[in-house]
């Protein structure tokens, strides 16, 4: 039997010979061939691969999607503020977003003009503007485009009439402070995510909030929320052929804060009414508790609206700008305790010491002896020592312990950067807040480099009182008076005690954390640093004196530093009390204030009444009961 009729019944029942059929081998360039073109079809398969999985992967993706879906998202609540007591800061509100999608508009000119105008005018929107959002753009199938958020009531009703194809009406909700104005630095705001967002995060949608300022920016990452989402599977012709994939919404996690809500409410209605009294329109303060770091109230005045933000973007004082860890002041006079505790220190000053200050101190011109130097005080002072200086706050006294004079030693400029860097004075605090700045320490060199001239004796003079090129934050000034009142720990504000999540568990814990501890350096002289302070409310010549009758002692220094060539003066108040044993240690801030520090002496004094009758009181109460 031939090869040529070879049939199929012979093959299976072996009913063939091998020996029939003629082994004729293949040339090795057909093997050649056959790889070439193997390689060949396998190089074009990964070249297309990589064209569709990277440089076409965006648009076969929203393809895809489009394809397979109308996606129903389920915005999910933020998650909530509360304060030290448990309750709420903030809360979430039902609200509407409209969003244009530019793939589902009409696709014919003249009735996708008649669409977005209809839309533009029940929302009362400009229509240039809405039209150079939208011009140019290549847009995905998926992508949307806000045109308004938080919709009321009646453009809601206008909308859903029309039932305008490509206009999308979204569920939503916000999130409003529960007292705006008091707290509105400090919580901050959030608002609908942006292009840049929705780019730099791929989770978010253009329905989202984020967190832009304060608490709410600081740790928008645990009060988002996961998203509900619902997937209605469609055909090519976009008939719905189910629901699948379905995924509840989830509320962002709580965060538990150390602020005392009573007692921020109340500081900020006595700043706001010595402002008013005063005429003027900005100051700061923040309380804390010196023997852990808990910021027990942060405020500014004046402060915002947060559910209404494009009001004051362009207002007079900068209502956004937070103050109280931002912003950089001559701390004046409230430097003097730390100046003193340097020279105690280092060895250069006898407490007991007295320096006479007749309300100037005239220091020789060695280029012309018949035109001293006069320095100020800010009035007479007599014969003061370390104590009294304090108290009264004397200049003289500082410029001489600061830079020297006569016989007094001074600690000189290059000492007192390294005490001002010992209480982390051009450090930021790392307080649980964005934005904050750390203080400046001039220097010689920076004089040299920065200003092209040389640095003076009375450049030294006028950085030991607090004025010249020494600036420092709120934040950071009140650190290094808590520590003065705790023993010489300076710790790490903290706002946030902890976070929990929507099941109830603590995810996040906050523990006191010491940033520095001079304690066995500066232990020995804190009491006479402390004294000097507590004169200054218990003597009849202290510049806080208005304090000695409250039913608590306190511990306190004020501070003046004239600022724009002397034209204005900013006013500060710091403080801690009980002076025994302190739980609360402040810092205020008028600025521009009429009369300087004493204009912030009284909203301290009803500070401190208010945190004995309602916290300390209290506690002593619960203590004698229990």
């Amino acid at each position: 039997m031939s090869p040529d009729h070879l049939n199929l019944s012979d093959v299976l029942t072996d009913e063939y010979s091998e020996d029939d059929f003629l082994e004729v081998p293949l040339a090795d360039r057909a093997f050649r061939y056959f790889f070439l073109v193997v390689a060949a079809v396998f190089a074009l398969m990964v070249v297309r691969l990589l064209i569709i999985g990277v440089s076409q992967h965006g648009f076969y993706a929203a393809k895809a999607t489009a394809n397979i879906s109308n996606l129903s998202v389920e915005v999910a609540p933020r998650g909530i503020i509360n304060d030290a007591s448990g309750n709420p800061l903030t809360e979430n509100i039902p609200s509407f977003n409209v969003f244009v999608a530019p793939a589902d508009l009409p696709k014919d000119e003249a009735s996708r003009d008649q669409v977005l105008n209809s839309a533009i005018a029940d929302l009362g929107l400009d229509k240039n503007t809405v039209y150079a959002e939208l011009q140019g753009k290549d847009f995905n199938p998926t992508d949307k485009v806000l045109l308004k958020g938080d919709i009321n009531h009646q453009e809601l009703i206008s909308l859903s009439a029309e039932n305008l194809p490509g206009v999308n009406i979204l569920p939503s909700f916000k999130t409003i402070d529960t007292t705006p104005f008091e707290f509105s630095q400090l919580i901050g705001y959030s608002s609908l995510a942006t292009a840049a967002d929705l780019k730099s995060d791929p989770n978010l949608t253009s329905n989202d909030l984020v967190g832009r300022t304060g608490l709410e920016e600081y740790y928008d990452s645990y009060l988002r929320g996961t998203d509900g989402k619902k997937v209605f599977l469609t055909n090519a012709a976009g008939a719905v052929e189910g629901e699948n994939v379905v995924k509840d919404a989830v509320q962002g996690d709580t965060v538990n804060t150390y602020i005392d809500a009573g007692l921020q409410s109340f500081l900020y209605e006595s700043l706001q009414k010595d402002l008013v009294f005063l005429g003027r329109n900005v100051g700061a303060a923040i309380a804390m508790d010196p023997r852990n770091g808990h910021v027990l109230a942060l405020l500014n005045i004046p402060g915002f609206d947060p559910n209404a933000v494009a009001n004051y973007l362009n207002a007079p004082y900068q209502p956004l700008f937070d103050r109280a860890i931002s912003g950089l002041y001559s701390p004046g006079s409230t430097i003097k305790p730390l100046v003193a505790m340097g020279a105690l220190a280092t060895g250069i000053l006898d407490p007991n010491h007295q320096i006479f200050s007749p309300g100037y101190l005239y220091v020789p011109n060695p280029y012309d002896p018949s035109h001293p130097t006069k320095f100020l005080d800010w009035q007479y002072q007599g014969w003061v020592d370390l104590y009294s200086a304090l108290a009264r706050s004397s200049d003289v006294y500082f410029y001489e312990v600061g830079g020297g004079f006569g016989s007094q030693q001074g600690l000189g400029i290059t000492r007192l950067k390294q005490w001002w860097q010992k209480f982390l004075l051009d450090q930021k605090t790392g307080i649980d807040l964005p934005g904050e700045q750390s203080g400046f320490l001039p220097d010689p060199a920076w004089e040299e480099r920065v200003k092209h001239s040389v640095w003076t004796i009375g450049d030294t003079y006028n950085v030991s009182i607090g004025q010249g090129d020494l600036v420092v934050t709120p934040i950071e000034l009140l650190n290094y008076i808590a520590a003065i009142a705790n023993g010489g720990k300076l710790y790490k504000p903290e706002i946030m005690k902890n976070i929990v999540d929507p099941n109830g568990n603590v995810i996040i814990e906050n523990k006191p954390e010491i940033l520095s501890d001079l304690s066995s350096e500066i232990g020995k002289y804190l009491p006479l640093v402390q004294k000097g302070m507590e004169d200054g409310v218990a003597k009849p010549y202290g510049t806080a004196y208005m304090l000695h009758d409250l039913p608590i002692a306190v511990a306190a220094k004020t501070g003046s530093a004239q600022v724009k060539n002397n034209a204005e003066t900013n006013a500060f108040f710091v403080g801690y009390a009980p002076a025994d044993n302190p739980q609360i240690a402040v810092v205020i801030l008028v600025e521009n204030a009429k009369e300087g520090s004493l204009n912030v002496v009284p909203v301290a004094r009803d500070l401190f009444l208010w945190y004995y009758e309602n916290r300390i009181k209290n506690q002593t109460n619960q203590q004698t009961n229990g």
